[in-house]
């Protein structure tokens, strides 16, 4: 009997990777997607700005979760990439958009407004992208024979839709919450103005996807209404951080939103894992059946045990130095 299940280690290695990704570039495509409605181009420039320093460092998480998958769970590759092919895609465009509008956007004069749009525009699809993703793995795939067996566009649906849509949004969130919390000023006054209208859209289409995602999949049915003693203290609590959102913006707090927000991603996420596990390939191949063997799960975690370690210490070490208000004309350039 083995002392430690080396899948369920490689499962919570992956989750963390996940939803540090979504916390810590989920702000910064929020950013891009606020992009268009900000109040003038000296908001842009603090915007962009607040994020430029770290916003690179950020997408490691992404890496690191996508390979850990390769690696420790090969079949949620075999089955995720060709149902995802088109979304994949969209997203990975989306982030080369706003990473080149990143290094271009300061140097160029007379095509900013192009730059401006590609770092909205990119930031927006990417989030799009990975909302209609998750909805997908929420319904299901057509799965044979540990094969894909559906169409093309089979992940594109009213549901996943309606989540992409609802992830732009919660980002939106994250980005204004964190506006907050870097600039001053009328660009902070703005930030607060919008926060409250995005808390109110973000629990708005959170509560669709709610009461749609049940009839979309028969296990979390099953989930939501057969335990509810222990699932429905997620999305109490998530309803608890908004609430926190709602009440420091009104208090004109700087640091609470941004923090309260980041509750809502996690208790959802918790929610999320909660209704599937220990279900990853939809409808019904858990952990242990998309698991690779022991030994590679084993050489992989030798190297993961030293690589994460340094990641969030470098992490830590640039939003510290980074750290405080961001203010026009001064910035990355």
């Amino acid at each position: 009997m083995e002392m430690f299940d080396l899948t369920i280690i490689w499962a919570g290695i992956i989750g963390f990777g996940l939803m540090m990704y979504v916390l810590m570039d989920g702000f910064d495509l929020g950013l891009g997607i606020l992009y268009p409605f900000a109040p003038d181009e000296d908001a842009r420039d603090v915007m962009m700005n607040s994020v430029a320093p770290v916003w690179d460092g950020n997408e490691t998480w992404l890496v690191l979760a996508g390979a850990g998958l390769l690696g420790a769970f090969p079949l949620v590759y075999s089955v995720f990439l060709p149902a995802l092919y088109i979304g994949v895609f969209l997203m990975l465009a989306g982030l080369i958009f706003r990473g080149v509008a990143f290094e271009f956007r300061f140097k160029s004069r007379r095509n900013r407004r192009w730059w401006n749009r590609a770092f909205c525009w990119g930031s927006g699809v990417a989030a799009f992208a990975q909302g209609a993703v998750v909805g997908a793995y929420i319904q299901g795939f057509h799965v044979e024979n540990f094969a894909f067996a559906g169409g093309a566009f089979d992940w594109l649906t009213p549901f996943s839709v309606l989540t992409g849509f609802g992830l732009m949004a919660g980002y939106a969130l994250l980005g204004a919450t964190w506006l907050i919390l870097k600039s001053e000023g009328h660009i902070q006054e703005w930030a607060y103005k919008v926060t409250p209208l995005l808390l109110a859209l973000v629990l708005g289409v959170f509560g669709i996807i709610s009461i749609w995602t049940p009839f979309v999949n028969p296990v979390v049915w099953e989930r939501w209404f057969g335990h509810l003693q222990l699932i429905w203290i997620f999305p109490a609590l998530a309803l608890l951080s908004a609430f926190m959102v709602y009440r420091s913006v009104k208090r004109r707090d700087e640091g609470i939103p941004f923090v309260a927000t980041i509750g809502i991603y996690v208790f959802t996420y918790l929610g999320l894992i909660v209704s599937k596990w220990p279900v990853i390939v939809p409808p019904n191949y858990t952990l242990w059946d998309a698991a690779s063997a022991p030994e590679s799960q084993l050489f992989l975690l030798i190297g993961v045990l030293f690589v994460i370690p340094i990641i969030l210490t470098y992490t830590a070490w640039t939003y510290w130095v980074f750290r405080g208000k961001v203010r026009v004309g001064e910035g990355y350039h």
